[in-house]
């Protein structure tokens, strides 16, 4: 069993990652009950906590010829999606320029909070589920993704999503202000029925009667 705890996956920048990350995608997943200014003020305090703990995630080699199963469902990466979108109402776009096609661009390129927060959850959500529930191997592999996938793409998103998140309480935007329903995603039309938050409910056994 110490053998066990002693393998790259239980070590302490692991196991950092894993608290912070738990709390970043529990505000996404609960960001509809608290206020826009809560939202955004806490995702500015995590964001660069969740980059730091990454970057000291420690490199592991993976002898697995299988993808790891994957988790988080279209349904779900749409509902985090929709829920950031509707939460930060007006101040969900931004204006970006570390993309690849804006040096061809006439136009500015425009991007989104809440495609990068879905984009990070998505990530971060099948690494957490695969280490709570998977075997070593499982684990060790999804920590292998995981180190891949954020200096490919889940990184840069959070960079740059913090960039814009900075700028908003910077400039001291009015952050309280929420957009009309009519404009606001509905997330009842959102099919989640083979989601990973109902599978979980079923496992739990939370089901509503």
């Amino acid at each position: 069993m110490k053998d066990q705890f002693d393998h790259i996956v239980y070590s302490k920048n692991v196991i950092e990652f894993v608290a912070v990350a738990n709390e970043f995608c529990l505000l996404l997943e609960t960001c509809a009950k608290i206020s826009k200014i809560d939202f955004i003020e806490t995702a500015q305090k995590l964001l660069p906590l969740l980059y730091l703990k990454a970057c000291l995630l420690p490199k592991n080699e993976t002898d697995l010829e299988e993808e790891i199963e994957k988790f988080v469902s279209e349904s779900d990466w749409e509902f985090i999606h929709s829920s950031v979108q509707s939460k930060m109402g007006a101040h969900d776009q931004y204006l970006e320029v570390f993309e690849e096609d804006m040096e061809y661009s006439e136009t500015p390129v425009v991007a989104s909070i809440s495609e990068n927060f879905a984009d990070i959850y998505q990530d971060i959500k099948d690494f957490l589920t695969s280490y709570r529930i998977g075997t070593m191997d499982v684990m060790n592999e999804a920590l292998w993704d995981l180190n891949n996938s954020f200096y490919q793409h889940w990184g840069q998103n959070l960079v740059n999503s913090l960039r814009s998140i900075h700028n908003l309480v910077a400039k001291n935007e009015n952050l309280d202000e929420e957009i009309e329903d009519s404009d606001r995603p509905k997330l009842d039309n959102i099919d989640l029925s083979d989601s990973i938050f109902s599978q979980r409910k079923r496992e739990w056994g939370e089901e509503d009667q």
